[in-house]
């Protein structure tokens, strides 16, 4: 067995075989751990503004590399998008999104060490955590720019995405992977890598969902009965006068 076999038709199911039982363990075994372990209360000046920029480009990263893996080439030409098109698009809307993730990250690092609390609050598995989640979006920014920007532009609709949509298939083509750069190679790597770490950072709070609040009862609010509890002083208002 090959190195490329091990790469592209092993890793991937490894990794994501520890990504789903990593996520039941966590559930059956730690569920009071679920949490993001939010330092809000600590600081909101900067996570005001460094959460959702944050926030905001991951989103926009996970709808970009679902609309590049997942859609095949030969449909958004059949509807009229051009591959020039969609090469300009994807590379503007990936390199705007990659950078909003990785400036949100980064304020949030600033965040975390420069305030005593938030920092004091800080395990190792958070710092890992975001050793590898960092590494993962600026080799991603790198693949970019040094393809598209750099270089003469590299087409991975052609060559990772018809790998990538053959594991689903469960019949992996590690020849496809063949020629690809190696910037791209060692990306989807760093990407399967954080896949397998996720279920055991604070990462797994975006498999969460309040689903539950669509179902949960009324919460009953009752007025204090005064005269079945005797001895407490009435009751006002906030804006009432002090009696004075």
């Amino acid at each position: 067995m090959n190195t490329d076999v091990l790469l592209w038709a092993v890793y991937p199911y490894v990794a994501v075989a520890v990504l789903v039982g990593g996520l039941i363990w966590r559930y059956r075994y730690d569920k009071f751990g679920w949490t993001t372990r939010s330092s809000q209360l600590y600081e909101t000046a900067v996570l005001r503004w460094a959460s959702p920029m944050f926030h905001f480009g991951v989103l926009l990263v996970l709808v970009g590399h679902v609309g590049g893996l997942m859609v095949p080439k030969s449909w958004t030409e059949a509807v009229g998008v051009t591959e020039h098109a969609y090469h300009l698009m994807a590379v503007f809307i990936g390199t705007v999104a990659g950078l909003c993730t990785l400036i949100g990250m980064a304020l949030l690092i600033a965040r975390r060490r420069l305030t005593g609390p938030v920092f004091a609050a800080t395990t190792r598995n958070d710092k890992a955590m975001y050793v590898v989640l960092g590494g993962v979006i600026v080799l991603g920014l790198w693949a970019t720019v040094k393809a598209n920007v750099a270089g003469g532009g590299y087409d991975y609709r052609e060559t990772v995405s018809p790998w990538f949509r053959s594991l689903f298939v469960l019949r992996p083509d590690p020849d496809l992977m063949a020629g690809v750069p190696a910037s791209f190679r060692v990306h989807v790597v760093a990407a399967f890598a954080l896949f397998a770490f996720w279920p055991f950072t604070r990462l797994v709070h975006a498999f969460s969902a309040p689903v539950g609040y669509l179902t949960r009862p009324y919460v009953v609010y009752r007025s204090r009965d005064e005269r079945s509890r005797p001895g407490l002083r009435p009751s006002r208002r906030g804006w009432d006068g002090s009696g004075r």
